[in-house]
């Protein structure tokens, strides 16, 4: 019995270890699929053709990133963040990384969800704009049957920060989730499969994607706010604007910041204009009160 308890004492301390190690990496619960096959290891690179911006291919394995910040600046709020990527690579760094290490400056803890992706070969930024350029209704197509695991890691994440708020720091009624371009599909993917359990606190789709899902609001749909700009040349921002109008005629505390100029993509990239302030513009929202009351 004292073995047995011994046991358990070390198994607990070491998940309680692993939560609050900066930058701890957690694997989360999935299936093989039988309709999807990696051939090719996941792999980090920087492919020229998205301006050598640091990206991750083939992932295969969901996974959670932990960035947190000081214990002195903790308060409770925690982001889950799913970079974009067309769903064939994770843009990891300017809608990644710098976007956690700038959320912990706050006392946000965030974490970078690795959500699957689809197969490809050496460098998945050349295979996506290849097939966009001869077919992209095969693309559609294809990606939409990668979906329902892109949601399933994004619901699974939701419920893993949930499950061990209090080892993680923070709080279970102050998770938010954050998608970039696709990650913004996976974030509709999230509104439209979630329940009362996996449910988000608030939501931050930036530029979304809208080709592979249509989301549909509902009872379990949190506080939301839309950011874009309208020069996107990738996504029609007034699908943006009509999925505001959505938000709002269900009743959903919604906002939006829709800013003239900043493209598509344009994350934590250092330019000299209005968007590059959005970081701050999501913490005065997400600190406000009202974004926490029980609708």
């Amino acid at each position: 019995m004292q073995k047995i308890t011994s046991t358990l004492f070390l198994l607990f301390f070491s998940v309680v270890f692993l939560v609050n190690s900066q930058n701890a990496i957690i694997e989360l619960p999935h299936n093989k699929p039988d309709d999807i096959i990696w051939v090719n290891p996941e792999k980090e690179y920087t492919p020229e053709l998205w301006g050598n911006s640091p990206a991750i291919s083939n992932v295969s394995k969901p996974e959670l990133i932990v960035y947190k910040p000081p214990i002195e600046k903790q308060n409770g709020i925690s982001v889950i963040i799913a970079p974009g990527g067309g769903m064939y690579a994770l843009s990891i760094r300017y809608e990644g990384r710098d976007v956690a290490k700038w959320l912990n400056s706050k006392g946000i803890t965030a974490f970078i969800l690795k959500y699957r992706l689809m197969p490809t070969g050496e460098d998945a930024s050349r295979d996506f704009a290849e097939i966009i350029k001869s077919n992209n209704k095969k693309r559609v197509e294809s990606t939409k049957k990668l979906m329902p695991y892109a949601t399933e890691d994004g619901l699974n994440a939701i419920s893993y920060v949930r499950e061990h708020a209090k080892a993680l720091g923070v709080a279970s009624n102050k998770i938010g989730f954050m998608g970039f371009s696709a990650g913004g599909c996976v974030l509709f993917g999230v509104v439209n499969s979630c329940t009362e359990s996996n449910k988000p606190n608030f939501l931050v789709p930036i530029y979304p994607g809208t080709d592979l899902i249509d989301p549909k609001p509902n009872q379990f749909t949190p506080p939301t706010l839309f950011i874009t700009a309208a020069d996107d040349e990738a996504i029609d921002p007034t699908l943006i604007t009509s999925f505001f109008d959505k938000w709002h005629r269900a009743g959903i505390k919604t906002s939006l910041h829709l800013y003239d100029t900043g493209g598509h993509g344009f994350g934590t990239w250092k330019k000299e204009l209005p968007v590059s302030n959005w970081l701050d513009r999501f913490y005065e929202w997400v600190t406000s009160k009202e974004i926490f009351e029980t609708k």
